[in-house]
């Protein structure tokens, strides 16, 4: 199955799955996940990066299943001035690597603020270092398909 735009992807989820968000950085790959009406966004977890990409695969099939997901949304890590630079040549490579592992519907979003959107709210929180460690990258994925949600609602909305 080829990258999709938004609509596409929606279209062509099975009835009753979900989409799962991946924000995937250098050491971790945080996960998210829709509800069934596509409406909401859920921090679920977060993976640490392995060495061989059939480990990471193999981690997300098993999420895949377990959660019942149609398709995919990454984090692309857009250069504020929109160019994309190595970091989006990565998380490329990551979903043509994906996609060639497992056949199902991926779409990207840009992520430009996700990180720092999250960050702020877990300051704000009081939230410990420590802690906001452990959360930042689930929830970055989470503020990823938020975005994409929010999105499919505003355009079937008109």
């Amino acid at each position: 199955m080829p990258i999709c735009n938004p609509a596409d992807l929606v279209r062509s989820l099975a009835p009753a799955t979900r989409l799962m968000g991946l924000d995937i950085g250098t050491k971790t790959i945080g996960l998210a996940i829709s509800d069934v009406s596509l409406t909401i966004a859920s921090p679920i977890r977060t993976l640490k990066r392995a060495r061989r990409f059939h480990e990471n695969a193999a981690a997300l099939d098993t999420v895949i299943e377990e959660r019942n997901v149609g398709g995919l949304v990454l984090g692309l890590p857009v250069n504020m001035d929109g160019t994309e630079g190595p970091r989006c040549q990565s998380v490329r490579q990551f979903a043509e690597n994906l996609l060639q592992h497992r056949d199902m519907p991926l779409a990207f979003w840009d992520e430009r603020w996700s990180t720092v959107a999250v960050t702020r709210t877990l300051l704000e929180a009081d939230v410990s270092r420590r802690r906001r460690g452990e959360l930042v990258d689930k929830m970055a994925a989470a503020y990823i398909l938020q975005g994409f949600l929010d999105h499919l609602a505003s355009v079937s909305a008109r």
